[in-house]
């Protein structure tokens, strides 16, 4: 274990500049960042015993709990526009007290400010900076007063009339499903051929087919070169997010960015050295980037469980984290979500595999809601029947797909699946259909 020596981090306040002089008898960890990463991480550490100090320059919680996955839910579950401000204000600090009262632990010190490397002389450390917005290289696209980026689109307090989305990514697909449901005339110009390109294909197009019907309209295979050519009250800049890495000064610390921005790390999300081997690290660091930053997996719950591993590879622990298993969920309406591989990924790396499919219009806890639409695929080997994927779309298409993740997690088989008893009448059983 590595303790903290001195003239670590460079924090900058917002008044003042001060020197933190960690000593090596206060802290064990140092942590950059109070996202889902990072207070995972001091969370998970200090109740291990380990002494934590955390930075954070702006509020704890970082972009999914102040602008990003909490807000934009908030805005999914409203009827109106001023309904979803109005409930946004009121979750957003509820939850950030709730990190702040994790934070408030005995083995942890919280800095409120920016941190900056001096020296490669370092303790434990775990960079956990997140992502920013990733704006297209067009003129106007820093300067358009009508451009925003997810961000600045929550900031909005009028309900624009015309909408336009860069990017049927999960942020534009999300937003767009929203704003037509308050009233917006919605726009979505995608340079690729197809919308959501994490999902099956087939479930994407499906998806967004039912969207178009919803009224919103759809330019694919369209690339933006002039924004003056969009007829939009606001633009939504949605092409993407890049790690942030910006002022950190990494340099100091010998790290060399991959060609995405992202720091390289190996599979315990330790930070790997430029002038190595693929295993070795930048001695005599014990360095980790979790979460965005190392653009592995960039989902707050990825940065989690990044960072139990971490913590744990710090402590000489041994987990059993599935990484190779990643559930993600974007939440339209209908919502959609997916786990383990397309279809088209399994026909290009020729894996012998079955196709399962099961309606959401053929099961009677849909039909009781009102929610018909919807379609899941459930992909398993042809050998033995492992599950391999499962991809959908539908009403809580997300709470499906976390079951197949769990089954997965344990290699199970389509006739185990299938001999597992589902409350009748749930929309699960669309799962267990599927398996029969």
């Amino acid at each position: 274990m590595f303790l903290c020596q001195e003239k670590v981090l460079l924090s900058e306040e917002s008044l003042s500049v001060s020197k933190y002089v960690l000593m090596s008898n206060t802290t064990d960890l140092i942590i950059v960042g109070a996202g889902p990463g990072g207070y995972r991480a001091a969370e998970y550490a200090a109740r291990q015993g380990l002494k934590v100090t955390i930075f954070e320059a702006g509020e704890v919680g970082g972009t999914c709990l102040n602008v990003g996955c909490i807000p934009t839910k908030t805005y999914v579950h409203a009827a109106t526009f001023d309904e979803a401000r109005s409930r946004m204000a009121q979750v957003v600090p509820q939850l950030r007290q709730g990190v702040e009262s994790i934070l408030a632990h005995p083995n942890i010190t919280l800095v409120r400010g920016r941190a900056a490397f001096m020296t490669p002389t370092a303790p434990n450390i775990i960079i956990a900076t997140g992502s920013e917005t990733k704006w297209l290289p067009i003129e106007g696209a820093r300067t358009d007063p009508r451009v925003v980026d997810s961000t600045g689109l929550l900031q909005l307090d009028r309900l624009p009339r015309r909408l336009a989305i860069i990017g049927a990514g999960v942020i534009g697909m999300e937003f767009a499903s929203v704003f037509r449901r308050f009233g917006s005339e919605v726009t979505v110009i995608e340079y690729l051929r197809e919308c959501l390109p994490a999902l099956d294909s087939d479930i994407a197009k499906r998806l967004r087919k039912y969207l178009e019907r919803q009224g919103i309209t759809f330019r694919m295979k369209t690339a933006v070169e002039n924004l003056a050519d969009i007829d939009a009250d606001v633009i939504l800049m949605a092409t993407g997010r890049k790690p942030r890495t910006e002022g950190l000064d990494l340099e100091a610390l010998g790290i060399t960015l991959a060609p995405n921005g992202a720091i390289p790390v190996d599979d315990n999300f330790q930070v790997i050295s430029p002038h190595s081997s693929l295993h070795e690290k930048t001695p005599p660091s014990a360095l980790y980037a979790i979460g965005d930053v190392n653009g592995r997996q960039m989902l707050a719950h990825a940065a989690e469980m990044q960072a139990v591993r971490a913590v744990n590879h710090i402590l000489g622990k041994s987990d059993g984290i599935r990484f190779d298993i990643m559930p993600a969920a974007i939440f339209t309406a209908p919502e959609a979500a997916c786990v383990g591989l397309t279809e088209d990924q399994l026909k290009a790396a020729g894996t012998p595999y079955v196709c399962k499919k099961s309606f959401w219009r053929a099961n009677g806890k849909a039909l009781a809601m009102g929610e018909t639409e919807g379609m899941l695929k459930l992909f398993a080997s042809a050998d033995d029947g492992v599950i391999l994927g499962c991809h959908a779309y539908g009403a809580h298409a997300a709470d499906i797909v976390q079951e197949v993740s769990v089954l997965m997690c344990k290699n199970t088989t389509l006739s185990e699946l299938a001999d597992m008893v589902h409350i009748h009448p749930t929309l699960s059983e669309i799962l267990k259909s599927a398996a029969e």
